[in-house]
């Protein structure tokens, strides 16, 4: 058989396509399609192939499309992203604007109602050494800053002057462990010694055990040291414990609570009563000034001005009346010239003589 097929493999071949050709004419008979096997095979394969690059095709142009949204994403997101950066550092920019003009508001309303004589400076610069309790301000001996003047805040002390320059001056906090004041606390009156120690948080030394002190008592400036006047707030009791000696009592000093960036020095000093309540911590809205024409505010009720007068107006009045006894005016006068004499007694106030002029009284 296989010497067969091998001698007549031409014949063999034609006869197997005769009769395949045959068998498949006589199926397209029996199915009656007009359309040609060959045909139907060549679509059919075509098309699965077409459908095939088709498909690879969409799924290409589908990547290719989701890649550029994804870097056109990208790059928004990098837009947005920047300018929320930008938008954080001009809104930080302008909260710490903001900030400093309501310390300088507060510095200004301060500083007008002290009787003390006092000249704003900005701090300009700090020590050269890390962590540094000196730093220096903008202000001088031109201006009338001499070493030892006292540096104060409206929240309380801050420090003193080291060294006074032609345009600068060295102040040295009060944190710092060369720093030391006379201090007196607001309710028992109990007088120490405030002294730095290099860290956030003041000691005052020299109190006995048996002297009266409470945790949360408010020291003030006593006057003893001859730098700062009495009744300047200094900061709360924050530990008031027992010692072997000496109570040992640490003060958070509340001039240097909300940073420093403006600062007043003390050119010339007025001794005022240790207040009998504690100063308020947080931030109070001022309305402005009342005008200067009382029609235009209105007549106030009988009796109300007196009830609104407080302590200091009282004692700002008396040192007003005192002053101008002695020809004496508060805020001139050169540098080392002599304050008036405060413990004269002042000539009591003249009544107001109604004016001829205006309308008669009622009648009864």
């Amino acid at each position: 058989m296989e010497l067969f097929t091998h001698r007549y493999r031409n014949l063999s071949v034609l006869f197997a396509a005769v009769l395949g050709q045959l068998l498949l004419l006589g199926y397209q008979i029996r199915s009656r399609e007009d359309v040609p096997l060959v045909r139907v095979w060549a679509v059919t394969a075509v098309t699965e192939v077409a459908s095939l690059l088709e498909a690879a095709a969409e799924g290409a142009g589908s990547i290719l499309r989701h890649y550029l949204l994804l870097v056109g994403v990208r790059q928004e997101n990098e837009r947005l992203r920047r300018e929320l950066d930008e938008l954080k550092l001009e809104a930080l920019h302008l909260r710490a604007e903001l900030a400093r003009a309501e310390r300088a508001e507060a510095l200004r309303l301060f500083q007008a109602r002290t009787p003390s004589r006092t000249l704003a400076a900005r701090i300009i610069g700090a020590g050269p050494v890390l962590n540094s309790k000196v730093v220096f301000v903008d202000a001088g001996s031109r201006q009338g800053v001499e070493a030892g003047m006292a540096v104060i805040t409206p929240d309380g002390v801050v420090g003193r002057v080291r060294a006074a320059y032609p345009t600068s001056s060295q102040v040295v906090l009060l944190t710092d462990p060369s720093f030391a004041a006379g201090v007196i606390s607001q309710r028992h009156h109990t007088q120490g010694t405030l002294k730095g120690k290099g860290v956030s948080l003041c000691v005052v030394d020299f109190i006995q055990n048996e002297d009266k002190l409470e945790e949360g008592e408010w020291f003030y400036t006593s006057g003893d040291d001859r730098v700062f006047p009495r009744g300047l707030p200094v900061g709360p009791a924050v530990v008031v414990r027992r010692g072997k000696l000496l109570k040992e009592v640490l003060v958070a000093p509340s001039g240097l609570g909300n940073g420093l960036e403006e600062v007043l020095i003390v050119l010339e000093g007025v001794h005022q009563p240790v207040p009998a309540q504690t100063p308020a911590v947080t931030t109070l809205h001022l309305l402005p000034a009342p005008p200067a024409d009382p029609a235009q505010a209105g007549a106030a009720p009988s009796g109300l001005g007196a009830s609104l007068e407080t302590d200091a107006d009282r004692l700002r009045e008396r040192y007003r009346r005192i002053g101008q006894m002695q020809g004496h005016t508060f805020g001139e006068g050169l540098p080392g010239s002599a304050p008036p004499d405060f413990t004269m007694e002042p000539a009591p106030a003249k009544p107001a003589i109604p004016d001829a002029s205006g309308p008669p009284p009622p009648a009864p």
